[in-house]
């Protein structure tokens, strides 16, 4: 096992993706260090998209989305192993109860601890959802679910589209505090979008 692991980086190349009705990107490049990267824009100017680009949920027409030396497109598992994409939305698995839509991510994350997940969901007052429908949910818990998700799966990119929006004090803060660790900062590459200025520690600020 490697003691020091290089410090990650998210390198997008010449990409290219288009919805039916509009082009969004077209030979966009940008690279993304170590740390927290807000990434800013107008609304509709792409930032979602982005995020799910780099996650895997979206495939881009051209251009190559890579994480140190892994290929999102020639390496997909092994590039999805290493990436969490936080979007706040409900899951597509209305048949599964909050233990078991865990239990599935934490099998499909190497490493994955459950004690630091139970840290995080206490942390988030989650710990009473555990037997419940996906869909017995509220938009606000399913947000909190994946934001305990996010700090707690052993990944090198970490991507959230607004964290902090319809977030209580408490989780807010737990959040920012989380986000804000020195060894979370090194180790992880952490893209996010906010509205509102995100008051964490930032790397660099990314126009879109």
């Amino acid at each position: 096992m490697e003691l020091n692991p290089p410090s990650p980086a998210l390198h997008i190349e010449h990409l290219a993706f288009h919805f039916p009705t509009h082009s969004v990107f077209q030979g966009y490049s940008q690279q993304f260090g170590p740390g927290i990267t807000w990434l800013r824009g107008a609304n509709g100017a792409g930032k979602t998209t982005l995020l799910k680009l780099a996650g895997g949920a979206l495939l881009p027409a051209r251009g190559t989305i890579r994480l140190d030396d892994v290929d999102s497109g020639s390496m997909p598992l092994a590039y999805r192993a290493l990436t969490f994409y936080c979007g706040g939305d409900a899951p597509a698995l209305p048949w599964l109860q909050v233990h078991e839509m865990l239990d599935l991510h934490l099998a499909l994350y190497p490493g994955s601890d459950q004690s630091l997940l139970n840290d995080e969901l206490s942390a988030f007052a989650m710990m009473s959802t555990l037997q419940q429908s996906i869909t017995a949910l509220s938009l606000g818990q399913h947000k909190k679910l994946q934001l305990a998700l996010a700090l707690a799966l052993p990944v090198r990119l970490l991507l959230i589209d607004e964290p902090f929006n319809g977030l209580d004090a408490a989780a807010m803060a737990h959040l920012r505090a989380r986000l804000a660790e020195p060894a979370r900062l090194a180790r992880q590459c952490i893209v996010l979008t906010s509205h509102l200025a995100p008051d964490v520690p930032l790397a660099a600020t990314v126009e879109i």
